[in-house]
């Protein structure tokens, strides 16, 4: 079915607001997610108190995280799409979300920083760890993890973007019309639940790296290096700490994000003309 594309300002709006609503409302389940991976582990890393703790630099940082990938992604789409066949468009569907990572990720890395040692107990204050972190490393620690966090990222929406968009074709298809908000949402959380369970290990590896030691191995950002630590210290298991939460969280954030962003999109084409 034929489908109108959002325009960069539609795109920029509807994306900020999708984000903002994921990351505030299941923001509980991605501390426990955090927690299970720490290298100090569950309990030590503050258990099941102060589940909110990092909600402050996530939330703020989350609109323009989710606004900048979508503005990418959406354009990529549209530049892409119109010097290749049909038939590998999801191929066209991978290369922007890439893009949309890697741009997203320039916002997204400083505050995963701030936002899992607070989650991971390390201070009360995200003021603190700012200052900690600038005072130990430099603007340079800000970004530590920014390349595992983009090479968790680019398998991810190679996985995930493909799947919804082929669901969205083929529900499409099947009953007529293009999918509704809800029926975008429910194709986003499969898309979304499958890829997060499949690159767990690569999550494990970057929240290993954001909490390391400034001087510690783990902090200089080698993946392989990480996998293999974790690997060792705790087998198969701490490869995939935290899938259940993780899995969880991005089936039921996939729902609300693709949900909100569709319907965001719809009305703001419909209702205030962008």
């Amino acid at each position: 079915m034929s489908h109108e594309e959002p325009s960069f300002v539609t795109s920029l709006m509807a994306g900020g607001m999708a984000g903002t609503a994921v990351d505030v409302a299941l923001f509980p389940l991605d501390t426990l997610k955090t927690r299970l991976q720490s290298e100090a582990g569950f309990r030590a890393s503050g258990g099941f108190r102060g589940i909110y703790s990092g909600l402050g630099p996530a939330a703020l940082a989350s609109a323009p995280n989710a606004a900048l990938f979508f503005c990418t992604y959406e354009s990529m789409k549209k530049v892409l799409s119109c010097h290749v066949p049909s038939n590998y468009l999801p191929g066209v569907h991978m290369a922007a979300a890439s893009a949309g990572e890697v741009v997203a990720c320039i916002i997204r890395v400083p505050m995963e920083v701030v936002k899992q040692r607070r989650q991971a107990q390390f201070s009360n204050s995200s003021i603190k760890v700012v200052q900690h972190i600038l005072k130990k490393e430099g603007t340079r620690g800000l970004f530590r993890g920014y390349l595992s966090t983009v090479t968790r990222e680019i398998p991810f929406s190679l996985i995930q973007f493909p799947v919804w968009e082929w669901l969205k074709k083929y529900w499409s298809d099947k009953q007529g019309h293009y999918v509704d908000s809800w029926q975008s949402s429910l194709c986003g959380a499969f898309a979304g639940g499958f890829s997060a369970a499949l690159t767990t290990p690569l999550d494990v590896a970057k929240t290993r790296i954001m909490l390391a030691h400034h001087k510690s191995a783990a902090a200089k950002g080698n993946i392989n290096t990480v996998l293999k630590i974790v690997y060792k210290q705790q087998g198969l298991s701490g490869l995939f700490a935290g899938v259940v939460p993780r899995t969880l969280w991005i089936s039921i954030g996939g729902a609300v994000f693709f949900g909100v962003y569709e319907k965001a999109n719809w009305l703001l084409k419909h209702h205030i003309y962008l």
